[in-house]
């Protein structure tokens, strides 16, 4: 650990990533750096240093400052979030835009999500450590998505060894790593994105139903309730704290977002399948948005849905088109973060699904 630390404070933390600095954001990392320099100068010294960095760097998971992410707020005892940003990932928030969560339990710490980046994974695993000396030593994504699952290679790198996912979410990752990799560098910043790895190979998959056991009699039920948003989803419940995760398949305070490969009505069957599992006092975490109770997600998200595909429905009845579709009345939420960018987007998913589900 003292390498890391004099290699932080020296090079490195001027290097890979300042919070003042978004200029320095988008540069490479000190391993390409170097790379490139010993290329040019043709001097090996410069090779082997980068290897050196390289192999130190995989054996901590990440090299240099911790970022200054949320601070994680008291959810109930032994539950702690961070709330990521309301808008989407970008580098003045280092790609942190969804709910990274941390439950001790007698034997250790459960983490649900990964975080966007292996910086995040290591200042959120700071964050930890500051609340127990529990270890941590079990976790899970919430799908197959950047900001669930690109920090991974960080906790296998510390030595988390039960990571879990989705079997398709798994495969779904693997194959599209290096892309989304590449897309998620371009868009919050190289030098906190280069050192994620792929490491899918690690991960204790399941399809629907997964059961962990983490000391004092508990346990956290992984469960996949279905697509909507992603082809399939982990949600999580801790039945001995009446604690619900639901990915994203629950938003709070903003829009939710029907992207690219999205289908409102899958998500609505999910929402209705993940609540017909869980108490109806249950204390939510959802993907996006603050900890709420399951009345409130669904107000915010399935009501919202269920109001859509009405208003939607009734263009289509009429003969209307999918412009006229996209200006269905929404101002009743207009107050939610992301409306502007959403609401008509949103539409036009509704419209595309609804159309093909008639076949018309």
């Amino acid at each position: 650990m003292q390498a890391k630390s004099l290699v932080s404070a020296s090079i490195l933390s001027a290097t890979l990533l300042m919070a003042s600095s978004p200029v320095v954001a988008e540069e490479d990392g000190f391993v390409q750096a170097a790379k490139t320099h010993a290329k040019e100068a043709q001097a090996d010294w410069f090779e082997t240093y980068a290897e050196e960095i390289q192999q130190l760097q995989q054996k901590e998971g990440y090299l240099g400052p911790e970022l200054p992410i949320p601070q994680a707020q008291k959810v109930q005892e032994g539950v702690y979030t961070v709330v990521g940003s309301f808008i989407w990932g970008t580098r003045q928030n280092y790609g942190l835009n969804n709910n990274l969560t941390a439950v001790i339990f007698e034997d250790g710490v459960f983490v649900y999500n990964a975080g966007p980046n292996p910086a995040v994974a290591y200042s959120f695993h700071q964050q930890i450590k500051r609340l127990t000396d529990k270890p941590v030593k079990w976790l899970a994504v919430e799908n197959n998505q950047g900001h669930a699952y690109l920090g991974s290679s960080y906790w296998w790198d510390v030595g988390v060894k039960n990571l879990y996912s989705q079997q398709q979410a798994n495969e779904n990752w693997h194959r599209d790593f290096a892309e989304d990799k590449a897309r998620y560098a371009a868009a919050r910043g190289k030098a906190i994105t280069q050192p994620a790895r792929d490491v899918t190979e690690h991960f204790t998959t399941f399809e629907q139903k997964k059961v962990i056991e983490v000391g004092g009699g508990e346990t956290v039920e992984l469960h996949n309730f279905g697509g909507g948003h992603t082809p399939s989803m982990t949600g999580a419940f801790v039945p001995s704290r009446n604690l619900l995760f639901t990915g994203d398949l629950g938003f709070n305070e903003r829009l939710p977002g029907l992207l690219h490969g999205s289908n409102v009505l899958e998500w609505m069957a999910s929402f209705e399948r993940m609540v017909e599992t869980v108490p109806s006092d249950v204390t939510v975490i959802p993907g996006h948005g603050t900890p709420t109770d399951i009345e409130t997600l669904k107000a915010r998200t399935y009501d919202y849905f269920a109001d859509l595909v009405e208003k939607v429905q009734t263009v289509i009845d009429r003969g209307g088109d999918v412009h006229e579709a996209e200006k269905v009345d929404q101002s009743a939420y207009a107050d939610r973060v992301v409306f502007e960018q959403l609401a008509k987007p949103n539409a036009r998913s509704v419209y595309h699904t609804l159309k093909a589900q008639s076949g018309r």
